[in-house]
């Protein structure tokens, strides 16, 4: 049962491909959870990392979500006309002294992951060691002022420190584990994460971890549904929740669309994509009902 009625609920997509049955599951869920309470089915684009994203993959989104029969509230919030959002919730974490620059690359810290066999693992693989937590000023001084291309991370520690006691989330779908109900945040299962990263030219692009946290605040999304492979993440965003002062939603953490060979669907694996299966003469019922088999 939802604790809050009527739920708004957000389906999120990257302009960066084409969308895939993975992702009629997730917005089926989102929209799905939104009807049976009365509530509102909200679209969002995930689109501020300008790099990678398309203007013909999101008006492909559009068109793919139209035509499996989706309508949404008429405002879709573009995170690309929202980075000082995530600006002011990273200098709000600076403030707090929650925030050091590292210099590792990911290369770097993988191959001190394969190298030490007590190296730290958190839920969402290598867990970051700390090195550049310790830096003292000169040091740290110095390789910002090379101009060197660095990670801003949160310190988890000081963090959870700072959020005053116990942590909690409530989940209605079920876990890695089948959790369900009220469940205890360990943020300390993700370590210290990166909230942005600054290239040479000086641009931050924002973290998943930082933006989902801003954006489902400002839509007042009241469920957040999304993958169970995202389930981790959320003990980490209820500590970025409480640290920003911004209200928790509930979570429904839904099964993942697979391949024949137990793969999950992703852009980067040639999923097979909506349009494909359109072209192949599959109607939209028959796509929503593969994709409602997912979740059971």
């Amino acid at each position: 049962m939802f604790l809050n009625k009527p739920a708004t609920t957000r389906f999120a997509p990257s302009p960066t491909g084409l969308l895939h049955l993975g992702h009629a599951v997730a917005a089926l869920v989102a929209h799905d959870t939104a009807a049976q309470t009365s509530g509102q089915f909200m679209l969002r684009i995930d689109d501020s990392d300008a790099s990678r994203c398309r203007p013909e993959f999101e008006t492909a989104i559009y068109e793919d979500l139209h035509w499996l029969g989706l309508n949404w509230r008429p405002h879709v919030r573009r995170q690309s006309g929202h980075l000082p959002d995530y600006q002011a919730a990273l200098d709000r974490l600076r403030g707090m002294e929650l925030v050091y620059p590292c210099f590792c690359t990911r290369k770097e810290i993988l191959r001190e992951a394969a190298s030490a066999q007590d190296a730290p693992h958190g839920d969402e693989g290598p867990r970051y060691s700390g090195a550049c937590r310790t830096l003292g000023p000169s040091e740290r001084r110095a390789r910002l002022e090379a101009g060197t291309a660095i990670a801003l991370r949160l310190d988890c520690a000081k963090a959870m420190a700072k959020s005053g006691g116990q942590l909690d989330f409530y989940e209605h779908g079920a876990g890695p584990e089948g959790q369900t109900g009220l469940i205890e945040a360990r943020p300390d299962r993700l370590g210290d994460i990166v909230l942005a990263r600054t290239g040479n030219d000086g641009v931050e692009n924002y973290s998943y971890h930082l933006s989902v946290c801003v954006d489902d605040a400002a839509q007042q999304i009241g469920c957040v549904t999304r993958g169970r492979d995202l389930f981790f993440a959320t003990h980490m965003h209820r500590l970025l929740q409480t640290l920003l002062g911004l209200p928790a939603p509930e979570y429904l953490h839904h099964a993942l669309a697979v391949d024949a060979a137990g793969k999950r669907l992703a852009k980067r694996h040639d999923a097979l994509s909506l349009r494909q299966l359109r072209e192949q003469g599959m109607t939209p019922e028959q796509v929503c009902m593969m994709a409602r088999a997912v979740t059971g």
